[in-house]
């Protein structure tokens, strides 16, 4: 009796020992599966439990209680089932709710996204479903900060104290307010959701890795099996999709912003913005990013419409490019394309984002050199073809200056500029040839160095005498040639900067005029070195035939007495 009441007790136990390891409580059951107990610390408890119970029942299948252990791990499933349908069900109502300004985002919401990663397919449901609210979420943001009014059946958007659209008449500001907004909109999301992808990953890429393996079925191949978990490209997918209809908004406003306006600064400055952000983007959500695929088009867009108008201005420009300006200054048109080449390249200098070399930087603005001002520098080049050789040098350099001007300075600009210094080195070359020539003929020495200059290497007696008969040596010739000299030198100087006073810089008129007036000097340092030749051959031969000087012809010098030295303080 006392053995059989042993063997009952024993029974007892065993029995009450495997229904509390097996069997989950009334409490646990109803933290699990009743719809009124709310997500705690509680059902999580349970659900570890009952995850535990599925897995050791599994080792009784292999013994005499088959039948027992099948019962157990069904009813078990069930359980567990039912309780990560109530989770996903909560966590989808939690997301819709949860505040994302608040920066301790709720324990319960990442512990949950923690273990609905067990069920990948659920995992993934709530995140498509919070992308898509949140997506809802921030249009009607964008669309409230743009108006300045809440969308109809909106609650959880604030107003803006200004709405950006009253700037809409400021096209530019428009559209660096719509990024802007954009921009900080992408940086408060990752900072909200960051907590909850990158702090937890490691425990979201185990949970997702033990799910798989309980669900193999749901590879097909090896292709399809999952990588691991990377919590900073599941925050910027989220964030892209969170974003994508703000996205569709953006590139429709900017695109009607450029269809309505046709102004190739403006084309080329909204170009210039969104290429900035699509960097700053690009940093953060990656290149495959909605809003970058979203903002590429517009970029390209807006660089063609810059393009388009600006050949359209050109093509009506063919009238004007007929004469110079009597005074010789740039034409209207290319004043206007200077004025406008100052704002492209100050919004330029705005759009370098990242490590940019000058070679980039030069190679990107090339384009823009391509399209709105080497069309109008042709269009001076025509016409100064039309001119006379010191007006058409003049204009040349006036234009070339003035371009010059404006594309010194930046380093994208360095080998345009280096361009342009040979072509002002040539004007600038053509245009003291001229001066020269004008000094020569005004000052009525022409005629004496032409004739000369054949003779100025000559040495020998012979030669010195066969250039004594020059007829440019006569003696009435060379004094009426002195006579004009002299007349001419004490203005020449301010009659040479009054014959290329259209030259808008006043230091290359110095220049040219100083340059010409030296190779005036050494001209006729060459005629003063032949004449003194000659003379000195005169007296020689004089000396050896013994003839009275009085009787001889006079010297050469004394009847053209300047000195190279006179002349030249004469013109400095």
């Amino acid at each position: 009796m006392t053995r059989q009441r042993h063997q009952t007790e024993a029974k007892q136990k065993l029995l009450t020992a495997f229904n509390s390891h097996f069997l989950l409580s009334d409490a646990e059951l109803s933290a699990l599966t009743s719809a009124t107990q709310p997500i705690t610390d509680v059902f999580f408890d349970a659900l570890e439990r009952a995850q535990r119970i599925y897995h050791d029942s599994q080792v009784l299948l292999g013994s005499e209680d088959q039948q027992l252990g099948l019962e157990i791990l069904d009813q078990t499933s069930h359980h567990v089932n039912t309780a990560f349908q109530k989770l996903f069900r909560w966590t989808q109502r939690e997301l819709k709710t949860i505040d994302l300004e608040n920066p301790q985002l709720s324990h319960a919401i990442r512990k949950a996204l923690r273990v609905l990663a067990e069920r990948p397919q659920l995992f993934q449901s709530c995140l498509d479903f919070f992308a898509e609210n949140r997506e809802q979420t921030l249009s009607d943001a964008f669309y409230a900060a743009l108006t300045g009014s809440v969308p109809i059946n909106t609650t959880t958007v604030s107003v803006p104290s200004r709405a950006i659209e009253l700037n809409a008449h400021e096209p530019l500001r428009y559209v660096s307010d719509m990024l802007a907004w954009a921009h900080a909109a992408t940086v408060g999301e990752r900072q909200a959701l960051q907590i909850l992808f990158v702090s937890d990953a490691d425990e979201i890429s185990k949970s997702l890795k033990a799910g798989h393996e309980r669900q193999p079925w749901l590879q097909a191949d090896d292709e399809d099996m999952p990588q691991p978990f990377d919590g900073s490209k599941a925050l910027n997918d989220l964030v892209d999709r969170d974003l994508s209809g703000v996205s569709r908004q953006l590139k429709q406003r900017i695109e009607q912003i450029l269809h309505s306006r046709e102004d190739a600064t403006l084309a080329y400055q909204i170009s210039n913005l969104v290429n900035f952000y699509t960097s700053i983007f690009n940093s953060l959500l990656g290149p495959e990013s909605i809003i970058q695929q979203s903002l590429q088009p517009v970029t390209a867009m807006a660089l063609e419409q810059f393009k388009n108008i600006t050949r359209d201005h050109i093509a009506n420009l063919h009238t004007d490019v007929s004469v110079a300006p009597t005074d010789l200054s740039p034409p209207d048109f290319l004043d206007d394309a200077l004025d406008t080449l100052k704002g492209l390249m100050k919004s330029y200098d705005t759009s370098f984002v990242g490590a940019t070399t000058a070679e980039e930087r030069a190679i990107g603005f090339r384009p823009v050199l391509l399209e709105a001002i080497d069309p109008y520098l042709a269009g001076c080049d025509t016409i100064s073809k039309r001119m006379s050789g010191s007006e058409s040098n003049m204009f040349a350099l006036n234009c070339f200056f003035a371009t010059r001007e404006v594309l010194k300075g930046p380093s994208y600009t360095v080998d345009r500029v280096d361009e342009i210094d040979e072509i002002i080195d040539e004007h600038r070359e053509n245009l003291t040839e001229a001066v020269h020539l004008w000094f020569v003929a005004e000052s009525g020495t022409r005629y004496l160095l032409e004739k000369l200059a054949p003779f100025a290497d000559a040495s020998s007696p012979e030669e010195l005498q066969k250039t004594a008969k020059l007829k440019a040596l006569d003696e009435d010739r060379l004094a009426e040639t002195a006579h004009g000299l002299d007349a001419f030198l004490p203005g020449a100087m301010e009659d040479a900067r009054q014959s290329v006073g259209r030259l808008k810089d006043k230091m290359l008129l110095r220049r040219i005029c100083e340059e010409a007036a030296d190779r005036f000097i050494q001209d006729f340092e060459m005629a003063e070195r032949i004449l003194a030749a000659v003379d000195e051959v005169r007296l020689g031969e004089a000396e050896k035939s013994n003839k009275d000087m009085e009787d001889a012809p006079p010297l050469l010098r004394d009847v053209f007495p300047r000195t190279s030295d006179e002349i030249r303080v004469l013109l400095s």
